[in-house]
């Protein structure tokens, strides 16, 4: 007889699974479905054992997907997400669209908001919700698509390049005209600001200097956790940024920063435009996509 038409699992193991996926920990993903770690536990066991196959390594401290549990999970995220896409737009149906973008506070504070109030002024009734966070985006189903720096190779989300930028360093004006010809030597020595990201593919100091052929020691400066610190700190003159030409024109155009020498490295990855929903992407998302991607090429950032 017949099971399913679909042929597939009780949805409450796929839905434990996803939860447990995502958080990679049983107790948090019980936490958000209202249950006992126990439950989650249950389910998980029940749909491994329907399926014939391990989705999870259990470890002292946490568990990892295999392989397997890695398909499943990009899979199910993949699919969450737009039927909860389609099930907001039905719910809103009628009402005015919402487009959600996600960024780092940088991207947003230096470039998107700045280009969402442009692109405002020609399509005054599409609502754009904004998200910000100075870590990764995960697979999530309240955003139609993110701004990122670099290609997640193992990510089936489709990736839209928008531009290469340029790394030099920045700082103060006023030390502009004094370090013109500042060598990479020298420059090294100078107080420099780190900064440390989750995000691995973000260049850092180190990987600058070693790229435009210096592998001396650096200075120990200062670090901090978020890129928009590293621009304020520069820009009080606690030190030297590692600057994103393109991405802090605004700043160096009012004079807040200045490029410091003449050493420049192009960026080794280009800034995308991630879609997380583009199945059930809505008639504004898709506007404000194809708005932005037009606005790059012509330098207005």
């Amino acid at each position: 007889m017949s099971r399913r038409h679909y042929n597939l699992p009780p949805l409450t193991t796929l839905s434990a699974f996803e939860a447990a996926a995502r958080h990679l920990s049983f107790k948090t993903a019980a936490q958000e479905l209202s249950v006992t770690p126990g439950a989650v536990s249950h389910q998980i066991k029940a749909l491994e054992g329907e399926l014939g196959s391990a989705l999870f390594e259990r470890r002292h401290r946490g568990v990892e997907l295999t392989a397997n549990g890695h398909a499943l999970f990009e899979t199910l995220a993949s699919s969450f997400g737009r039927i909860s896409k389609r099930l907001e737009i039905i719910r809103e149906n009628g009402a005015a669209e919402k487009i959600t973008v996600g960024s780092t506070t940088a991207v947003a504070a230096l470039w998107l908001s700045p280009a969402i109030i442009r692109f405002w002024r020609e399509h005054p009734d599409v609502n754009i919700h904004q998200i910000t966070q100075d870590f990764p985006f995960n697979a999530r189903a309240d955003v139609d698509f993110v701004i990122r720096y670099g290609r997640d190779r193992n990510s089936p989300l489709h990736h839209r390049p928008l531009y290469r930028d340029e790394l030099v360093a920045v700082g103060p004006p006023d030390l502009a005209q004094t370090y013109a010809n500042i060598s990479l030597e020298d420059l090294a020595q100078e107080r420099l600001i780190h900064l440390d990201s989750d995000a691995r593919n973000w260049t850092t100091w180190s990987e600058w200097f070693q790229q435009l052929g210096f592998d001396g020691e650096l200075s120990v400066g200062s670090r901090v956790t978020s890129y928009s610190v590293a621009l304020q700190l520069a820009r009080k003159g606690a030190g030297l940024a590692l600057g994103w030409r393109r991405l802090v024109e605004p700043m160096l155009k009012t004079g807040k920063l200045a490029v410091i020498g003449q050493h420049s490295l192009p960026a080794p990855h280009e800034f995308h435009l991630v879609e997380y929903s583009s199945d059930t992407s809505s008639t504004s998302a898709e506007t404000l996509k194809s708005w932005l991607l037009s606005e790059v090429p012509g330098g207005s950032v």
